[in-house]
């Protein structure tokens, strides 16, 4: 069938894309339709053509799936943060296993039966721990916080985000109230000009204390005093405001230089038995009850007797590190920013933990360092960004040769093709299981156990 574009064709939604998306089938081509569910009866127009599949829009829905409910979420449908609001969460949790095991069969070459399965997060809502609010005008020139639509710099404005803080939407709302009163504009992405890019908001589960970072676009900003007061006396939690300098052109978020405007520059928070100081740019898993699952899988693959030698490469201000130093003789943990390496270092020191230290580098020189030094791990544990290993960290950790390698990721794409290469040299996969960190969007965390085929230690 010749799919014309424009055209309305009535259709089942049969399955769903890595990031959410539902997917049709029309004489065998695949019609990619957004914010549909599997069993879906439905009409859709038709948006693009390509030589093998096509992109379409929900025009009217016929017969709704079973698994359709309605978006907690009233911006769901424009917003790009969240992908799954309109689906049950059982449904969520199905598709998302499914999405790791086909990666580890298509991508990873790997038997599917070695995941065993998917823990879903005892809640879906308010669960994140770190917000991020790009700060821009609505038409009537207002100022907003929300977050971008797919693929644009145009923010939808929300103020109560579903899956956010809500300590954090209770700040937004103070600094936006400020700019406004202030006459502070929002940094402006097309004209290049503006005072605030965004909010940064993060949130101490276990210690109940929040953090403000602001980030501007400009090396002088007005009122801060005014915006200092405001905040103290609207919420309590804070125990530190923050200033950071970012005068690039594209989208990081974060600048290199942060001061101090108030209180603490580093929250309180506790994982895993663990007291940890964080800075703004320290890793820290978003949601806290899922990490903690998360973490303890790590340790159960790991399997350590109290003597080993253990490489944590990716080890952010030291969460998994500290965590495997309860059960190793020593662990080395390694992180390219400096500010978690401090972190890091001062977390160890505070839960008196010495049989860690911490390197200051790219994972792949860093592990590069460790082999010339002639340190052979007996486990390996890496938590790369969504980008996977590098070709220099992979070929680093096989110079190590470790009999166990523990792997945790956030992204089952670049998992599946990380495991195919280490199956290439010499390692099994063993087991694997999927976590949900992140409820209503695409995302997935995974942990996985290799092998070294000729390990004689199990």
């Amino acid at each position: 069938m010749e799919l014309v574009k424009n055209k309305i064709y009535r259709c089942q939604i049969v399955d769903y894309t890595a990031d959410g998306t539902g997917v049709a089938k029309l004489d065998g081509r695949a019609v990619f339709v957004p914010r549909t569910a599997v069993g879906d009866q439905c009409d859709v127009r038709i948006t693009k053509v390509t030589k093998s599949v096509a992109f379409g829009r929900l025009e009217e829905m016929i017969a709704p799936s079973k698994h359709r409910v309605s978006p907690a979420c009233p911006v769901a449908d424009k917003c790009g943060g969240c992908c799954y609001q309109h689906i049950t969460y059982e449904e969520e949790l199905r598709a998302k296993e499914k999405k790791v095991r086909d990666a580890l069969t298509r991508i990873g070459g790997q038997d599917g039966e070695k995941l065993s399965g998917i823990t879903g997060a005892p809640s879906t809502e308010h669960y994140r721990n770190k917000a991020q609010y790009p700060v821009g005008r609505d038409a009537e020139g207002r100022v907003v916080t929300g977050f971008y639509r797919p693929r644009s710099h145009d923010i939808v404005p929300v103020e109560r985000c579903s899956i956010q803080s809500e300590t954090a939407d209770r700040i937004a709302g103070v600094v936006r109230a400020w700019m406004e009163e202030n006459g502070v504009p929002p940094y402006d992405y097309a004209a290049k000009r503006g005072a605030v890019r965004h909010i940064y908001v993060r949130v101490g589960e276990k210690s109940g204390e929040s953090q403000l970072t602001l980030i501007a676009a400009t090396r002088k900003m007005p009122a801060l005093d005014d915006l200092v007061r405001l905040l103290r006396e609207a919420e309590p939690s804070l125990t530190g405001i923050l200033l950071n300098h970012n005068q690039r052109d594209d989208n990081v978020i974060l600048g290199n230089k942060t001061e101090t405007l108030w209180g603490e520059p580093m929250l309180e928070d506790r994982l895993c038995g663990n007291s940890f100081l964080l800075s703004p740019e320290a890793f820290y898993q978003v949601n806290h009850a899922q990490a903690e699952r998360l973490y303890a899988c790590a340790l159960d693959f790991a399997a350590l007797s109290g003597e080993e030698t253990v490489v944590d490469l990716y080890c952010g201000a030291g969460t998994i590190t500290l965590a495997l130093a309860k059960r190793a003789g020593r662990v080395i943990g390694v992180e390219i920013v400096p500010e978690a390496v401090e972190n890091a270092k001062q977390n160890a020191r505070r839960n008196g933990v010495e049989n860690a230290q911490f390197i200051c580098a790219d994972a792949g020189q860093a592990a590069q360092m460790l082999a010339a030094d002639g340190v052979r791990p007996d486990v390996l544990v890496v938590d790369p960004p969504r980008k996977g290993l590098d070709e220099a960290a992979r070929d680093a950790v096989l110079k190590m040769q470790p009999p166990r390698i523990v792997y945790v990721s956030c992204d089952p794409a670049t998992l599946a093709r990380d495991i195919k290469e280490f199956a290439g040299a010499g390692y099994r996969l063993e087991t694997a299981r999927a976590f949900d960190l992140f409820p209503r969007t695409s995302h997935t965390e995974c942990c996985v156990l290799l092998q070294r085929l000729d390990s004689k230690k199990k």
